[in-house]
């Protein structure tokens, strides 16, 4: 190390105005992905980015090894160097001083999943309440739910001491019964979790952590219950009465054991964490961090995707308001362990079933051949389509895994069951969700990551996967983040946030355009929407058409929306017209007038010549008759 090299590791916490050249990570299960983010004349962009294969597996066991590869491929791209000459177990990054402004970072950050996903097992009494809360809890905090055990959820004592007992998960979460409340139940949980007796997936010697987030007044009883055999702590109740949720202190003490019984496993982890002034968080937390800051920041509300070779992310911010607080809102995460492209491509067609993905080929496809080329997926799950029928239907896939965890969504996003309101007896025992949280109609903005999404051939056919996956409603945005750039941007969020948001819009999300979809009831063919605008030509859509209009990325225009038709409803109310804003794209303006749901012809053949249409309609490659 020359005398002008500092190493990084030695240079304090910068404050944000001090920053100009940053290095952020995101150390995935298989691949580390290392961004370079500037401050340059034209303020902070994403300017250099590179990656190598995790190494946290054997001969190389060193997740250091991995990040270091990434961070050289940096520095061969850019020309900036970053790295120190010699080799250490400290941080291999030079910092950056006055004297030598052009050498080395101010700081650097990471996210990571290199010790695989954070798996649990939550219990709770009642499955629409307690247990819900609980799943709400741990999906929170960045965890894959395994299984959800409630008391009555119809299962004798044998099946889910059995069903425990051979999960194995990293954590058991245990809720239930509100403060002052019954102490059975819950304890009735800690003997079925003792009776298990499930060894942790990782550390043969480690005692498996059990959070206790139920009924305060049987925490004492339930230490002496499960204390000998695991790692008990106890915390808050998350549901201390019917009308309060309390997940805060639930999903610290995830997060916590996260980072000292998961991620630690990662070999070379505890050098990593020696790197940074700032803690590594989670991949998902920080893809949730940025979610809800960009949907602060703008006021808007949001549904972002992350889809994966195993599982799917989903993550939403909506308004949840009440008459004491109108402008809250609520953020939500659900992982599909059982939805992704690759590993999981078998569950997703379990499923949905064969007739859901044939419905979205513009070409005639047996369902033979689609079990047999799903399975080829699923044993060779790093290969990539070959042909334009495997790619078109790997995209048929992504649409049904995108909708059934979209399913899984919004069944979990969903207000306080169970609480008290001004009812009779009778509305109080009734078994309900309070209903879901997520108002397509009033969604602003639907962001799509993953590669399936993000390094699709073309930006077009991802716009397309999403509107078909989703089905918005109303007006709505939608953006594919460029190159999975968002859990870097979260990470960097926590040293300056204006950094992080400037980047955010400007490079990480692509504009895919504006999606227009009226519903309502209506008709194959009956006219339903008026759409009129300056430099367009008027269109009268119906029920069943779908149509662009080509609108540059840098290009707004405004449209007047009329429904035709006293129960169309395009944003305003049924039958009230819309005049709006909408942005451009590299899809442009979709007019979207199919139905929701969408309208499917019976016969095949005629939803063969239909999807043909719709794919003329986006310009995309198909095969040809």
């Amino acid at each position: 190390m020359s005398s002008k090299e500092k190493k990084l590791s030695s240079i304090k916490t910068p404050r944000p105005e001090d920053l100009s050249v940053v290095i952020a990570t995101d150390c995935g299960s298989t691949t580390t992905k290392a961004i370079l983010f500037e401050k340059t004349e034209n303020g902070w962009r994403q300017t250099y980015r590179g990656e190598a294969p995790t190494t946290v597996e054997k001969p190389v066991q060193d997740v250091t090894i991995g990040a270091r590869n990434a961070f050289r491929e940096i520095q061969e791209l850019s020309g900036r160097k970053i790295l120190l000459d010699s080799s250490s177990d400290a941080s291999p990054l030079i910092a950056r001083t006055p004297e030598n402004p052009d050498e080395g970072v101010d700081i650097y950050v990471s996210t990571s999943s290199a010790g695989g996903g954070l798996q649990m097992v939550v219990a709770g009494v009642v499955d629409s309440m307690t247990t819900e809360s609980a799943e709400r809890a741990a999906l929170g905090a960045v965890a894959i739910v395994m299984d959800a055990i409630s008391i009555d959820d119809g299962r004798e004592t044998y099946e889910r001491v059995d069903k425990i007992r051979h999960l194995r998960p990293d954590i058991i979460l245990i809720a239930g019964g509100t403060n002052g409340g019954t102490l059975n139940h819950p304890l009735e949980l800690a003997e079925t979790v003792l009776q298990a007796d499930p060894r942790p997936r990782f550390g043969e010697t480690l005692r498996l952590p059990v959070i206790f987030a139920a009924n305060e007044d049987a925490r004492e009883q339930a230490k002496d219950i499960l204390e000998g055999k695991f790692a008990f702590e106890a915390v808050e109740n998350l549901r201390p009465t019917l009308e309060n949720e309390n997940l805060g202190p639930a999903r610290d003490a995830i997060h916590e054991i996260f980072l000292c019984h998961v991620m630690s496993h990662a070999p070379g982890y505890d050098k990593l964490i020696g790197w940074s002034p700032v803690p590594i968080i989670p991949t998902p937390a920080g893809v949730g961090d940025m979610v809800q800051a960009a949907a602060k920041r703008n006021n808007i509300q949001i549904l972002a995707v992350d889809i994966g070779g195993a599982t799917t992310d989903v993550f939403s911010v909506f308004r949840s308001g009440t008459d004491d607080e109108p402008e809250a809102t609520a953020f939500n995460r659900t992982v599909s362990a059982n939805l992704g492209m690759s590993y999981s491509v078998a569950n997703v067609l379990l499923e949905a079933g064969v007739g859901n993905i044939r419905r979205w080929l513009p070409f005639p496809l047996g369902r033979e051949e689609i079990q047999d080329r799903a399975r080829n997926k699923m044993i060779r799950p790093t290969s990539i389509p070959q042909t334009v029928e495997d790619l078109l239907l790997e995209q048929s896939v992504c649409r049904e895994a995108l909708r059934l965890a979209f399913i899984h969504h919004k069944r979990l996003a969903v207000g306080l069951s169970g609480k008290k309101e001004k009812k009779g007896i009778a509305d109080f025992f009734a078994k309900s969700n309070e209903g879901s949280l997520v108002n397509m109609m009033g969604l602003d903005l639907i962001i799509g990551s993953g590669g399936v999404l993000s390094h699709a051939p073309d930006r077009r056919s991802t716009a397309f996967m999403m509107l078909d996956a989703y089905q918005p409603q109303g007006v709505t945005r939608l953006a594919v983040d460029s190159i999975f750039m968002m859990p870097h941007l979260g990470v960097l969020s926590t040293v300056s946030a204006e950094a992080a948001s400037e980047i955010f819009v400007n490079d990480c999300l692509i504009n895919l355009g504006t999606a227009i979809a009226p519903v309502g009831k209506m008709k194959l063919g009956e006219e339903i929407l008026l759409v009129e605008g300056e430099g367009i030509e008027t269109l009268k859509m119906k029920c069943g058409d779908l149509t662009r209009l080509d609108l540059a990325e840098d290009r707004s225009i405004e449209l007047k929306l009329t429904p035709l038709k006293k129960k169309i409803d395009i944003g305003e109310g049924p039958g009230v017209e819309k005049i709006c804003k909408v942005q451009g794209g590299l899809a442009g303006v979709i007019i979207d007038c199919r139905g929701r749901p969408i309208i499917f012809p019976e016969d095949w053949r005629d939803l063969v010549s239909l999807q043909q249409k719709w794919y003329d309609i986006f310009g995309l490659i198909r095969p040809q008759n």
